[in-house]
């Protein structure tokens, strides 16, 4: 999920970040399992949390009012759904794009 025109708090704050991608997972249903958020200097973050299911990344350009998302679940397209929209609710970008990817073994 790409995201502009972004709260610029969530693209800054590690704290408020962290919290609300917790959050998003779970609410959604995600078991959570560890949060990384790193923040760089002088601007900008990048985090991982790592759920039960898999994990939800974000990297974020606060120069710009972007951030990006990769929302990775395992078999469970629904609650990637769910993530998305609740990040999609805390972020309140301008504009969004997404795009699914079906991940499978190769043969």
């Amino acid at each position: 999920m790409e995201c502009s025109g972004c709260c610029p708090k969530l693209l800054t704050d590690q704290t408020a970040l962290e919290a609300v991608m917790i959050n998003a997972a779970t609410t959604a249903g995600a078991t959570v399992v560890k949060p990384i958020i790193h923040a760089f200097n002088p601007t900008g973050l990048s985090g991982v949390i790592v759920i039960a299911e898999s994990h939800i990344a974000i990297h974020t350009w606060p120069e710009i009012n972007y951030a990006s998302f990769d929302i990775y679940t395992c078999g469970e397209r629904q609650l990637a759904e769910k993530i998305a929209n609740r990040l999609h609710i805390a972020f309140d970008p301008e504009q969004t794009t997404r795009q699914v990817l079906e991940r499978r073994p190769p043969g």
